[in-house]
C-alpha cells in the first residue's frame, strides 16, 4: 500500500509544506491537509490575513511546482507552469535591535523552493541554516521573515502505528471522494433534466403546430395520452339487461358542430358499459396544467355512438311491462340544457326538425299498444289515456288545455289529486305524438346563466291504463318526466326575483326527488314527498311494492360544460349510491324521520299556532324542508333553509291573495245585482226608506269587510316579498 502511494503521490503527504499557484498567478506555500489517490488531487490549507483558507488542487500542479516531492517515474515536461514566479508579499517584523532598512525576506529554512524563471526553467534553491546558528542581531539589513503557515496537527498521535494512520488517510480520502461523486451526480441529473425539458418543449411545439389556434391543446394531448392506455369496451346491443327497481344511467352526447368550430376539447370518456371518466382540467399556482381524472360508476353508461333505441332498450323498456302488471313506473331525463334531454325523450333532430318517431315517448307508446293487443293482456279490458302538464315555480299548468292553472289537493285517503287535469284517450302512437307536440309549444322556457334557451319547468307526460268500465279505476301509470335544466338551480343568486324563485323551486324539487328515489331502496324510510310540488304530484310513483324508477342523466362532453357535467354526475351518483343500502343509517329509518317531523310540528304549534287548517300546506312545506336539510346536511346551509322557507311562504301567500281576489270579483257580481234591486226599490212612490237605508248600510259593511280582508292579505304578501329580498341579499353576501 505504501509503495503504491509513493509511486503515485511521491513525497506528498499530509502535513508537508508545498508551493501552490493561486488563480491570480501568485505562488506561496501551503500545508497538505488531505490526499485523494483515486482522483489524484490534494487538499491544501494556508494562513492568510488572520484566517485559515484551503482548496483542492490536482496532483500534477503540485508536483510541477514541487519537483523535489515528485516520484522517480514522474515526467514534468508537459506540466511545467509557464507563468513567472512572483514572490508572495510578506509582512516582516523588524527586530527590536535592528536598524530600520529595506531587505529581502528569507525563504523558510530547511526546505527546497522552486522558482520559475523567465525562460520557463526551474532553479532549485536550498537555504539551510547551520544547526544552532542564529542570524546576527546587529545586521541592519536582516529582518525576521514571515513565519511559515501553521501546520494542521495530525488527528492521530505520534505513537499510533502505521496501519492506523493509513486507515485514517483512506477514510479522509473516501469522505472527499463521496462529495465529488455527489457533485458529479447532481451535474449528471441536471444535464438529463435539461435534455428532457428541451425534448418536451420541442414536442409541445410540434403538437401545437399540429392544432394551431386551439388554446387547450395541452389538455387535449394529456387526454389523448390517457385514452391510449385504455381498452374501451362500451355497451353493445346484446349485453345482459339488469332488472333493478332503481336504475341510473348516463348518456354522453356527441360534440356539436358549434363546439367543433370553437375547438372544444372532449373531456368525457366512457371506457366500459358501466364506467365513465371525466378529465377535469386544472392549473397549479405556477400555471402548470394538469388533469384530474374522476371516475364514476352507474348501471349503464352510453357513449356518443349509442342510439335512442339502444338507450330505451336498457332503461325504460322494462318499465312498460311493469304497468301492465298494475305497477307505477317513472322515467326521468336529467341534465343541463343542451345535454340531449329533448333529443332522448322526444326524438332525434335532423337540422331544426325533430323526428318524434324515435324518441323514448314514441318507443314507450309503441310498446304500450303492442302489449295491449298481445294475447296476455288483450282480455284485461284496458284503455290508454294521456295527460301532459308542467310544474313551474311551484305551480301546475295543464299543457293540453291552453295552460290552465291547476290545484293539487289530497283527498280523504291522502291520495294526491290534480283538480281539473285533462286526460285524453288515445288509440295510436300518432295520437300520442300529436299531444306531445301541442304541449311542448306551451312549455315555459327562458334564458339562464348557462344557455340562451333553457327549460324553466318540469314537464310530466303520463301514459295511464284504466279499466274500461263506468268508474274507470286506475290500473297502471307510466310517467315520463323531462326535468328542468339543472343549471337553473344555481340561479338563486340572480337579481331578478322571478329567476330566483324559479331557481329555488328547481333546486328544492331536485333535492326532494333525489331523496324520494333513494327512499325506494330503504324499506321503512320516510318519503319526503311534500317537500316539493314535483314529488307531491308523483307520490303514487314512489309508494308501493310495484314501483320502478329509471333516471337517465345527460351530460355534455365539452370542456366548457365540465362543471355542469360533474354536478350532473354527482347528483346521479348520490341517487344510486344509497339506492340499496344506506351506510349512514342502520335499522329502521322511519321512526327517526317521523320523530323529527313530529318534533318540528310541535315546535311550530307552540311558537306560532301553525296547526290551523289554512296553514296546513305551509306546515307540511316547512316539515319537508327540514327533512331535506337533515338529509343533505353538508349541502343545505342555514341561509339556504331560510331562503327556501321565505320562498315557500311567499308562494302560499300569493295563492291566497289571488284566490281572495277572485272571490271578491265573484262577490262583486252579486253585489251589483243587490245594488240594482235596491235602486229599483227607490223608484216606487211609497218605498220604505228605513228598509232601504238599512239594506244599503249592510251591503256597505259587507263590502268593507271583504276589501279590508284582501288589503290585509296584500300587506302580508308585500312584507313577505321584502323578506325574500332580504334573504336573497344575505345569500349573495355569504
Amino acid at each position: 500500500m505504501t509503495d503504491e502511494l509513493d509511486s503515485v503521490m511521491g513525497g506528498v503527504r499530509m502535513g508537508v509544506n508545498v508551493d501552490i499557484m493561486r488563480s491570480d498567478g501568485r505562488i506561496h506555500s501551503a500545508v497538505v491537509s488531505g490526499i485523494n489517490v483515486e482522483s489524484k488531487s490534494v487538499t491544501v490549507e494556508w494562513f492568510e490575513r488572520g484566517e485559515t483558507k484551503g482548496k483542492e488542487i490536482e496532483l500534477e500542479q503540485i508536483l510541477g511546482l514541487n519537483q523535489d516531492l515528485a516520484p522517480s517515474n514522474y515526467d514534468a515536461t508537459n506540466v511545467l507552469p509557464s507563468k513567472k514566479y512572483v514572490p508572495r508579499p510578506s509582512l516582516s517584523v523588524v527586530n527590536n535591535k535592528a536598524v530600520p532598512g529595506v531587505g529581502l525576506p528569507k525563504r523558510n529554512p530547511g526546505r527546497h523552493t522552486n522558482v520559475v524563471t523567465t525562460n520557463g526553467l526551474i532553479k532549485e534553491q536550498s537555504v539551510k541554516n547551520q544547526k544552532g546558528s542564529k542570524p546576527p542581531q546587529n545586521n541592519p539589513t536582516n529582518f525576521d521573515s514571515m513565519p511559515p503557515p501553521k501546520q494542521v496537527p495530525s488527528l492521530l498521535p505520534e505513537t499510533a502505528n502505521k496501519p492506523t494512520r493509513v486507515a485514517a488517510v483512506q477514510g479522509n480520502n473516501r469522505r472527499r471522494s463521496n462529495v465529488v461523486k455527489e457533485v458529479e451526480k447532481l451535474q449528471e441529473n441536471r444535464d438529463k433534466r435539461r435534455a428532457q425539458q428541451a425534448q418536451t418543449v420541442e414536442g409541445q411545439g410540434h403538437l401545437k403546430n399540429k392544432d394551431t389556434g386551439n388554446p387547450n391543446w395541452e389538455f387535449l394531448q394529456m387526454i389523448l395520452e390517457y385514452k391510449d392506455e385504455l381498452e374501451c369496451t362500451p355497451l353493445q346491443d346484446g349485453d345482459p339487461i339488469a332488472d333493478n327497481r332503481i336504475t341510473v344511467c348516463i348518456r354522453k352526447r356527441p360534440m356539436s358542430q358549434k363546439e367543433m368550430k370553437k375547438k372544444e376539447v372532449d373531456v368525457v370518456t366512457v371506457p366500459t358499459k358501466d364506467n365513465i371518466t371525466i378529465h377535469e382540467p386544472k392549473s397549479k399556482v405556477d400555471l402548470t396544467k394538469y388533469l384530474v381524472n374522476q371516475q364514476f360508476r352507474f348501471d349503464c353508461a352510453f357513449d356518443e355512438n349509442a342510439s335512442n333505441e339502444l338507450v330505451y332498450k336498457y332503461t325504460a323498456r322494462s318499465l312498460v311491462q311493469s304497468i301492465f302488471e298494475g305497477g307505477m313506473a317513472t322515467c326521468f331525463a336529467y341534465g343541463q340544457t343542451g345535454s340531449g334531454k329533448t333529443h332522448t325523450m322526444g326524438g332525434e333532430f335532423h337540422g331544426k326538425t325533430q323526428d318524434s318517431n324515435n324518441g323514448i315517448y314514441a318507443f314507450a307508446t309503441r310498446d304500450v299498444f303492442k302489449l295491449l293487443k298481445s294475447p296476455k293482456y288483450k282480455n284485461n279490458n284496458l284503455v290508454v289515456s294521456c295527460s301532459y302538464f308542467e310544474i313551474y315555480s311551484g305551480k301546475v299548468f295543464d299543457l293540453l288545455s291552453g295552460k290552465n292553472k291547476l290545484r293539487v289537493l289530497e283527498d280523504g285517503k291522502q291520495q294526491v289529486v290534480i283538480v281539473g287535469l285533462t286526460e285524453t284517450e288515445v288509440e295510436s302512437v300518432e295520437d300520442v305524438l300529436e299531444l306531445i307536440t301541442s304541449g311542448n309549444n306551451l312549455r315555459t322556457s327562458g334564458q339562464t346563466s348557462a344557455n340562451a334557451h333553457s327549460s324553466r319547468s318540469h314537464a310530466v307526460f303520463q301514459i295511464v291504463l284504466r279499466l274500461d268500465n263506468r268508474k274507470k279505476p286506475l290500473y297502471g301509470k307510466f310517467s315520463l318526466i323531462d326535468l328542468a335544466g339543472n343549471e337553473r338551480g344555481a340561479d338563486t343568486s340572480s337579481a331578478d326575483r322571478q329567476t330566483r324563485m324559479e331557481g329555488a323551486e328547481i333546486n328544492k324539487s331536485l333535492l326532494a326527488l333525489k331523496e324520494c328515489i333513494r327512499a325506494l331502496g330503504r324499506k321503512g324510510a320516510h318519503l319526503p314527498f311534500r317537500a316539493s310540488k314535483l314529488t307531491q304530484v308523483l307520490r303514487d310513483s314512489f309508494v308501493g311494492d310495484k314501483v320502478r324508477t329509471c333516471m337517465i342523466a345527460m351530460i355534455s362532453p365539452s370542456l366548457s360544460s365540465c362543471e355542469h357535467t360533474l354536478n350532473t354526475l354527482r347528483y346521479a351518483d348520490r341517487v344510486k349510491e344509497l339506492g340499496v343500502k344506506d351506510p349512514t343509517r342502520g335499522g329502521n329509518n322511519e321512526g327517526v324521520m317521523m320523530d323529527c317531523e313530529d318534533d318540528l310540528g310541535d315546535m311550530m304549534d307552540d311558537e306560532g299556532g301553525m296547526m290551523e287548517e289554512e296553514d296546513d300546506a305551509l306546515s307540511h312545506e316547512n316539515s319537508g324542508l327540514a327533512q331535506l336539510r337533515s338529509l343533505n346536511d353538508g349541502e343545505c346551509s342555514v341561509d339556504w333553509y331560510n331562503f327556501q322557507e321565505s320562498v315557500a311562504h311567499l308562494q302560499l301567500l300569493e295563492e291566497e291573495v289571488v284566490e281572495s281576489h277572485k272571490n271578491l270579483l265573484d262577490s262583486m257580481e252579486h253585489w251589483i245585482q243587490q245594488d240594482a234591486s235596491l235602486l229599483a226599490m227607490t223608484n216606487e212612490v211609497d218605498y220604505d226608506q228605513d228598509a232601504y237605508a238599512q239594506q244599503l248600510e249592510d251591503m256597505i259593511s259587507e263590502k268593507q269587510e271583504a276589501l279590508e280582508a284582501l288589503r290585509d292579505k296584500t300587506r302580508a304578501f308585500r312584507a313577505c316579498l321584502n323578506e325574500e329580498e332580504a334573504q336573497s341579499n344575505k345569500m349573495r353576501r355569504n
